[in-house]
């Protein structure tokens, strides 16, 4: 990324704020600002950063006095309008003398509470609402550096699972076996881990669960979900394994699932409503007798954070946009009994999606 990236990001980001009648947007330390200007603070403290976002204005970044030398060594640095405050100001007022006090402003998610409240007591008549809300697609397509470094990670997602296939199951913890995927995540680039979700045998109907002590046993159906960063950009696959050979019933549900995971990839392609490719996985698990055990969204966006906009949801009218990175993740969970999902990452072309992520989709059989 050079400053000129930066630059246009921010440039793009204040047209948007008019385009939806804001009067701007202040950005606070975590994922917006660091992908928007290249900062990234170095902890997350009380004293308030902010970067002020206008159309047809410089950005502007306020920043506690001694952080601000780290402030000017960021990427996107001299293109933007830096000053700093000492301890004992009042940072928001400083900020309120940018902005107009009946505007209605764009926050990042990230802000905390205390300095939107600062914001408000600073500025009585003004209005907040959340990026997410008021601007939805802001991070959401992706440019082409944007897709292959999403490719990237996805990579080293497909070649941690290729080689957790050969690790031994049966007879360990599931934590066990979530330490093996962090460290192989973390070896194939990866500078933050995110989750390593290993849900063994009943333990698999919960989307979420946490490894814990559990012995995974020899007959048991294994859910492994896991992610990060890697290079600033996110990873997020899942596969289903099974110790030992599996049941008809096991290989019959792990079957449904892989045809709506295949149906929704299929169903991507340039001005479908996100809530469509949730319609289509869904269809096939329903069609199947399995409709009431399908309890989540089919997928999600994913950038600069594993969990982001836009979301495969019923609900979502977006239409997919090339350059749109989501997961596709069905999935049917039997209560007290197993669990079955199978996602992907994928970015929406011209022509169609294309899978980020290229493990073998069929149970893979594990000792």
């Amino acid at each position: 990324m050079t400053r000129d990236d930066y630059e246009r990001r921010m440039e793009r980001a204040g047209q948007a704020a008019a385009n939806a009648g804001l009067a701007g947007l202040i950005v606070t330390p975590g994922p917006d600002m660091e992908w928007l200007c290249g900062y990234r603070p170095p902890a997350a403290t009380e004293r308030l950063t902010a970067l002020v976002l206008q159309p047809r204005q410089r950005p502007r970044l306020l920043a506690p006095a001694l952080e601000l030398p780290d402030a000017k060594r960021s990427e996107g640095a001299k293109a933007m309008q830096m000053s700093g405050w000492r301890d004992g100001a009042n940072p928001y007022a400083e900020v309120a003398k940018w902005l107009d006090g009946e505007g209605r402003y764009g926050v990042s998610d990230a802000t905390w509470a205390m300095h939107l409240l600062g914001f408000q007591r600073a500025l009585p008549g003004s209005a907040y609402g959340a990026l997410t809300e008021v601007l939805p697609m802001l991070r959401a397509v992706k440019d082409a550096h944007e897709v292959e470094r999403l490719a990237a990670a996805g990579a080293a997602a497909d070649a941690t699972y290729e080689k957790i296939l050969g690790f031994p199951f049966g007879g360990r913890r599931e934590r066990e076996v979530a330490v093996d995927l962090a460290r192989l995540l973390t070896e194939h680039g990866h500078s933050q881990v995110d989750f390593t979700v290993v849900g063994s045998g009943p333990n698999g109907a919960n989307p979420h669960h946490e490894a814990g002590d559990r012995v995974i046993e020899d007959g048991d159906m294994v859910v492994l979900d896991f992610g990060g960063l890697k290079d600033g950009y996110g990873s997020d696959t899942t596969r289903t394994v099974h110790v030992g050979p599996p049941n008809a019933e096991e290989r019959k549900v792990h079957d449904i699932v892989r045809e709506a995971q295949q149906a929704a990839f299929e169903a991507v392609r340039p001005g479908v409503a996100c809530q469509e490719i949730d319609r289509v996985a869904r269809k096939v698990i329903k069609a199947a007798g399995y409709g009431e055990y399908f309890i989540h969204r089919t997928g999600h966006g994913i950038g600069v954070t594993t969990h982001e906009p836009p979301y495969m949801v019923e609900g979502e009218h977006l239409p997919l946009v090339p350059g749109m990175c989501f997961s596709i993740e069905p999935g049917i969970y039997l209560p007290g009994r197993f669990g079955v999902r199978i996602e992907d990452i994928v970015t929406c072309t011209q022509t169609g999606g294309r899978r980020l992520n290229e493990t073998a989709r069929e149970m893979a059989v594990v000792g």
